[in-house]
């Protein structure tokens, strides 16, 4: 009896994956990320940040002003070898209309960024994916993180001065700002049904 073969995936070529790569290589895992030429797999997601990305992606989007519209779980080509999936992303309305290409946006579509920390993801999140989002010219990227039961979203704004964010505000119960529009989103309806 002899083994499958294994899937080109596996094995990464010299210098590692590009965002070619990533967005035509076959039987890849789902939500898999490319992040500095290695494929990042996913763990299965805890329903608080399902709930959250659910929420977030609901509020954002019945928010945003025109012209702007929220999407979930779609990947960000920001370089070569650089093609992260943010939870939620707010986009121009351009973008997500576009069919091609359908399977991407790119940073100059990108308004807002928003990763939901996983205990597998909270090194990426915190510190790899915002650099590099900052850097990409991504203006505001939210951080949102699960404080023993408490839904607590961290706000930050890029720097041009030197192409990374700064913290601009620390969110519990409710999370109110006026960047990149005005947000007023209750954090602690997460997982409940909405009254709108």
């Amino acid at each position: 009896m002899s083994a499958a073969p294994l899937p080109d995936w596996v094995i990464p070529p010299p210098g590692g994956f590009t965002a070619e790569d990533l967005l035509r290589l076959p039987e890849l895992p789902p939500h898999t990320e490319l992040i500095d030429g290695c494929l990042v797999f996913v763990s299965p997601q805890e329903k608080w940040h399902s709930r959250v990305i659910n929420l977030l992606v609901a509020e954002l989007d019945r928010q945003a002003p025109d012209g702007l519209r929220a999407d979930r779980e779609m990947t960000v080509r920001l370089a070569k070898r650089q093609a992260p999936e943010p939870d939620v992303v707010v986009v121009t309305s351009e973008a997500y209309d576009r069919d091609e290409p359908s399977t991407y946006y790119v940073p100059e579509d990108v308004v807002l960024a928003v990763e939901a920390v996983s205990p597998d993801s909270e090194e990426r999140d915190r510190d790899t994916k915002p650099r590099k989002y900052a850097k990409a010219g991504i203006q505001h990227y939210w951080r949102v993180e699960n404080d023993r039961g408490r839904t607590v979203v961290y706000v930050y704004e890029r720097d041009p001065a030197n192409d990374c964010f700064a913290l601009t505000g620390i969110h519990h119960n409710q999370l109110k700002c006026t960047a990149p529009f005005t947000i007023d989103i209750d954090l602690t309806s997460v997982g409940k049904r909405s009254a709108h």
